[in-house]
């Protein structure tokens, strides 16, 4: 009698057969995002779908700010960084899944899972900082609208998206190099569909403790500083909004304003869902499910968010249809 594995026993007995012919002891084998529905195939049909859109929206936006007159501002240059870090963001991850899903084969190598953890660092941190740059625009912008050219001219703007990613860039370097150094245990398994800290530290045959609460007090340094300042820009903007006589006006800058902070809720929420909530609150499966929210979901979102509820954008995307 003929009996049919679940796709959760299919992944185990591939792992144990990649494992068995394998003669390195230093790559790590990754955990399938898909074996977590009955229907791996669909769910894989949506990611890539996902996928798809994302780099067809953040791409579009990019190509949009660059090409379009209209739209060579602060506030439209900060966001082509911010779509750029979503299409990095998402690119370090799916392709990778979906070649594992396609082949069988978990493996990533140890030199592989180090360079995945360090792009995934710098861009969740670059992002952070990012989105209250972004914020301060907004604030500079609307309460202070007579030197909003002095205060963000061209030079001001490109040293916030400098202090962004060289900010982020040290603070990943700096993990990554420590966490690669720390000794693993013979079981490579990681219960994960990428490299990434916390899971890797389960993986130790040492003491981490000290190491994660490390951890914790750089995740409150790229979380808490960064959501006071948008939370302190936001509230100096609605004093000021509310302000203002012109209903036009209120209706443009609650627009803007909006998208803005849907993103925020949207990135920071899960990342503090994930690196601020007790350990205690932590099990494999929540955190597989918030990393693929602000990994494949934001990314997809952000642009569809600033592009369907931003005027500028869809007017300059039919100028470029009609050229």
């Amino acid at each position: 009698m003929h009996l049919e594995l679940s796709p959760k026993s299919q992944i185990r007995n591939k792992r144990m057969v990649w494992q068995n012919n394998q003669t390195s002891g230093t790559d790590f084998i990754l955990l399938d995002l898909f074996h977590i529905t009955q229907a791996p195939r669909i769910l894989f049909a949506i990611t890539m779908l996902v996928f798809l859109v994302a780099l067809f929206g953040n791409s579009i936006i990019i190509i949009l700010i660059w090409a379009d007159p209209f739209l060579h501002s602060p506030m439209y240059f900060l966001l082509s960084q911010l779509s750029l870090m979503d299409l990095f963001y998402i690119s370090t991850f799916v392709p990778k899944m979906a070649l594992d899903f396609l082949s069988g084969d978990h493996h990533i190598s140890f030199i592989g899972c180090g360079f995945q953890l360090f792009l995934f660092m710098t861009l969740v941190a670059a992002e952070c900082l990012l989105l209250a740059f972004m914020a301060y625009d907004r604030y500079v912008a609307i309460c202070h609208p007579l030197r909003y050219p002095i205060l963000m001219r061209p030079v001001v703007c490109a040293l916030l998206v400098l202090v962004s990613w060289l900010g982020a860039l040290l603070n990943a370097l700096i993990h990554v190099i420590y966490t690669l150094t720390l000794p693993y245990c013979a079981s490579r398994e990681i219960h994960h569909f990428f490299c990434e800290i916390p899971a890797l530290l389960k993986l130790v045959c040492a003491d981490t403790s000290q190491y994660e609460n490390g951890l914790f007090v750089s995740g409150i340094i790229f979380l808490i500083p960064p959501i006071s300042a948008i939370l302190g820009s936001y509230g100096s903007i609605l004093s000021t909004v509310l302000g203002i006589r012109s209903s036009m006006g209120l209706r443009k800058t609650l627009a803007t304003c909006s998208s803005h902070m849907t993103v925020v809720f949207l990135f920071y929420g899960a990342a503090i869902i994930k690196y601020l909530l007790p350990k205690s609150y932590h099990f494999p499966e929540l955190d597989e499910v918030v990393s693929v929210f602000y990994t494949i979901l934001t990314p997809m979102l952000n642009p569809l968010i600033y592009s369907l509820r931003n005027k500028d954008v869809t007017r300059a995307f039919r100028r470029v249809l009609r050229k």
